[in-house]
């Protein structure tokens, strides 16, 4: 069952032009990165500084798996790239919205 689950899963990738664990790999290797940009930024931020390299590189590290796809991947169906805008854009606006909620909470008082 589990070696046609794979099969099934690897064929996948041979039609597209990529190597599904490669993409997981990349998708998941790139969590620790976003988060440690993700905390440069709300400290920059905190600190009054320039967060352009952060925010960039927490882009990067949003998007790396896809990036992957992009430049790897063929023949890859319309409605894969409209999911994964979707998805990249909720991503982006709920981080957004994360981040300056962050941010935000040094100026509140801490409630005891």
């Amino acid at each position: 069952m589990l070696s046609d689950i794979n099969q099934w899963f690897l064929a996948l990738g041979a039609e597209y032009g990529v190597n599904p664990y490669i993409f997981g790999a990349i998708y998941v290797g790139a969590i620790p990165f976003f988060l440690a940009s993700i905390a440069w930024l709300v400290k920059r931020a905190r600190a009054g500084r320039s967060t352009v390299v952060p925010t960039l590189l927490a882009g990067f590290f949003f998007v790396s798996a896809y990036l992957y796809l992009a430049f790897a991947g063929r023949n890859i169906p319309v409605w894969v790239w409209i999911f994964l805008a979707v998805l990249v854009i909720y991503g982006a606006y709920s981080t957004v919205r994360d981040t300056r909620r962050k941010i935000a909470a040094k100026d509140t008082p801490p409630t005891l």
